[in-house]
């Protein structure tokens, strides 16, 4: 059983280190345990802090490509090395590096997919009460979009089994951390919390510069990662509206006309029939929204097939690993 610690960073050169340093080395039902850095475009010496401390596999991207990027270039990485799971943790010590134990269990035991690490954001005392309410809020809503049961949806700290990983692609350019848990519970995989330490913050977030920024990128992430997954019904939704707020001038000018001053409201009529027209349009676009999804989707199982024989032709390259590849001799006698 291998697992692979992923830390996407960004100019993290001097809290990499403490990090690096907290993480566990032996787990009970693991094998193996290695490091892996995704280098986010860092400006300051982050790789090079990573190779003194002997990290396993470092990933560097070229130019600051953002958090959603980082984690799914670790995952695509991970899964290219072999993990069978693969636990997620930030570069700044926020998280307590012990706790990963706690994380990776219910993976072990077959109990869970996909386990987030829960902050306790009710009461812990390294939160201020505005990003105490703001994260609470954030994540009941997150919890009714993904239909899961998870208290603290923005918590980068979660381990996830190999099979979630192949099945996860995240395409927002933001944060993974809620559409991951939306596509996880479309999916319907086994998502669970964990009670987990959290140390005290060293500096600001570098993923955002202010709270509207947040709630903004965060808000649109969300709607968008639903309606990927949900298009039928939020497109449904918002035509419905549409209409019946349409239907509204138009009785008005059915009550208008039936005692006789119709000839007055005739722009009641006008106005109720584009907004009815707008919204059946909308219901068009859902329906045919819900067919492209429904292609992703056969996409999507497609990558996952693929993935297991590249999986497979790996197991059988460490079965046979000094079997001897001959190349066939040619009808002229030489070697191809």
């Amino acid at each position: 059983m291998k697992l692979i610690i992923q830390i996407p960073c960004y100019n993290e050169g001097e809290s990499l280190p403490e990090t690096l340093v907290a993480l566990p080395r032996q787990i009970d039902g693991i094998d193996t345990i290695e490091i892996l850095v995704i280098d986010d475009g860092s400006k300051d010496d982050t790789s090079e802090v990573a190779r003194r401390f002997g990290v396993h596999h470092i990933v560097r991207h070229r130019t600051n490509r953002g958090l959603a990027a980082a984690f799914q270039s670790g995952i695509n990485k991970a899964l290219a090395e072999g993990a069978d799971i693969i636990v997620n943790t930030d570069a700044d010590n926020q998280y307590e590096g012990r706790d990963i134990t706690k994380l990776v269990q219910p993976v072990l035991t077959g109990e869970a997919d996909i386990v987030v690490g829960d902050r306790g954001v009710r009461n812990n005392a390294h939160f201020g009460k505005f990003k105490r309410l703001l994260q609470m809020l954030g994540s009941a809503t997150v919890k009714r979009l993904s239909n899961t049961q998870i208290t603290d949806a923005v918590s980068g700290f979660r381990a996830i089994s190999r099979s979630a990983a192949q099945r996860i692609n995240i395409t927002s350019s933001f944060s993974y951390t809620t559409e991951m848990l939306i596509q996880a519970g479309r999916k319907r995989m086994a998502v669970i919390s964990v009670p987990i330490r959290t140390n005290s913050a060293v500096r600001p977030s570098r993923l955002f510069k202010s709270i509207p920024q947040f709630i903004t990128n965060t808000g649109a992430t969300m709607i968008r990662a639903y309606a990927m997954y949900n298009p039928l019904k939020v497109f449904v939704l918002a035509g419905t509206i549409i209409a019946l707020v349409g239907a509204a001038p138009i009785l008005r000018f059915l009550y208008f006309y039936a005692i006789g001053q119709g000839n007055g409201h005739i722009q009641s009529l006008v106005i109720g029939g584009s907004l009815i027209v707008l919204g059946v349009v909308a219901i068009m676009f859902g329906a045919v929204a819900d067919l492209v999804g429904r292609n992703r989707q056969l996409l999507e199982q497609t990558l996952e097939r693929l993935r297991h024989v590249e999986d497979q032709l790996r197991t059988e390259d460490v079965q046979d690993p000094g079997e001897d590849h001959v190349t066939e001799p040619r009808r002229d006698g030489t070697n191809g």
